[in-house]
């Protein structure tokens, strides 16, 4: 008896843990009698999985190096899931796929240097903010675009999805080049294709440092925020992941991630 009542408490663990972790499919199903239970609390279960959805062309946030996403956002959120207790998985897609995968259930979350926008609100709920962010504007050396207002007329590069493609919008009488990833913008720049490339600041400063020839505006495009997206109808994720952010920010490791890859200035 004593066995069987361990054994269903067991059981009853694994369900809470999965309710801010997806499951791997042998720990989703339940069983269907106390004797199935007590085989199954036996038996080694699967760690409970956090599926990250992201895109991993945006330096130093996700990136690959070698065949392994690694960057900020890959060791936040590894650091998030070992809170919650969860296996991280990242999944690499195009940006744009990214809050379809969240709504869908396909991912638990997405992180990818993602801005808090109000249409991106309209489909998903947004963590904490977790770093501030910089849109900037990458030209070829002696341009005559020394700052924002020159973009107007202008050709101008952006990745598709991303915040800099929705502001690229405002400018007057632009004509904006959507590309998969960032860069293959900078490449149609340094081609000479495209007059201008809006990024974000971080993977604009590894871009040019990797590209002879191209120089940022000192003039800031626009400022934000990043979060993590999340479903809107998984608000306890929301919150174990809020809680989780908020500790370590306080512990210091959120920062420790940060400087790793981002030197002050």
């Amino acid at each position: 008896m004593k066995k069987k009542l361990l054994s269903l408490m067991l059981v009853a663990a694994m369900a809470l843990a999965a309710v801010a972790c997806g499951s791997k499919e042998e720990t989703a199903e339940a069983p269907a009698a106390a004797e199935e239970a007590t085989e199954e609390a036996e038996a080694p279960a699967d760690k409970a999985v956090l599926v990250m959805a992201t895109n991993a062309e945006f330096p130093p946030y996700e990136y690959y190096e070698g065949g392994e996403i690694v960057g900020i956002d890959a060791e936040i959120a590894a650091a998030v899931a070992e809170k919650l207790g969860c296996e991280l998985v990242i999944e690499d897609m195009a940006f744009d796929s990214i809050i379809a995968a969240v709504t869908s259930g396909k991912a638990d979350f997405g992180l990818a240097g993602m801005t808090v926008t109000e249409d991106r609100l309209q489909s998903v709920n947004f963590s904490d903010t977790y770093a501030h962010a910089t849109q900037v504007v990458i030209v070829a050396e002696g341009s005559d675009i020394t700052g924002v207002a020159d973009l107007d007329g202008r050709k101008v590069g952006v990745q598709l999805g991303t915040t800099g493609d929705i502001y690229a919008e405002d400018i007057t009488d632009v004509t904006i080049e959507r590309y998969n990833k960032g860069f293959e913008a900078v490449q149609a720049l340094s081609q000479g294709k495209i007059d201008a490339v809006i990024i974000d600041n971080e993977p604009a400063k590894v871009f040019v440092a990797e590209n002879e020839g191209l120089v940022l505006l000192d003039e800031a495009f626009t400022e934000e925020d990043y979060a993590m997206a999340i479903a809107k109808d998984n608000t306890d994720l929301l919150e174990k992941v809020n809680t989780a952010l908020a500790e370590l920010t306080e512990d210091g490791t959120l920062q420790a991630i940060v400087d790793k890859y981002i030197a002050a200035e």
